[in-house]
């Protein structure tokens, strides 16, 4: 299983997306929130932190993060747990500081989330209602346990790992 983070930079009704390149082996030539891999012995808001500084130059202000919820796609080896989270502060003004993984970056209007090709569909859902949200993605498993009571997937295991207080 593969463990993602993502961040949500969101500024005057716009969202920071970016945008993968054709050439990526998984999910190429789509958009999605800024964020990458959980290396071993990182909490998820540690490799945000990371994450967003690599890729975009920012440093969050750890306090202001809020865990929207996971994402669980695929099966298998393909497995991908993608923990989802709020940035309502950061020091910075993002760029483009990934180009070979990232061919573009854009502030997009919350509205016209549903009008582009996202790496994950229920992305769209969960920023548009900020700061929770309620949906069912068809080809993926969405969990929010902190915010509407749900249980953790049971095979997953950073949702097993996970408890309530670092959510």
């Amino acid at each position: 299983m593969h463990v993602v983070v993502t961040g949500a930079l969101v500024e005057n009704g716009a969202v920071l997306l970016v945008h993968r390149r054709p050439t990526k082996r998984a999910y190429p030539d789509v958009w999605d929130l800024p964020g990458g891999q959980v290396e071993a012995g990182e909490s998820e808001l540690q490799a945000l932190a990371r994450e967003l500084h690599e890729e975009l130059g920012v440093h969050i202000v750890a306090e202001s993060a809020a865990r929207l919820g996971v994402v669980h796609d695929g099966s298998g080896e393909d497995a991908v747990h993608v923990g989802v989270w709020q940035i309502g502060d950061w020091v910075g003004s993002p760029t483009n500081r990934a180009p070979d993984e990232h061919d573009d970056i854009a502030w997009v209007g919350i509205s016209e989330l549903g009008d582009l090709p996202l790496v994950h569909g229920v992305l769209a859902a969960m920023v548009r209602s900020l700061p929770s949200f309620e949906c069912a993605g068809r080809h993926q498993d969405v969990t929010d346990c902190a915010q509407d009571g749900r249980e953790n997937k049971p095979d997953c295991r950073v949702c097993a790992a996970t408890d309530s207080s670092s959510r």
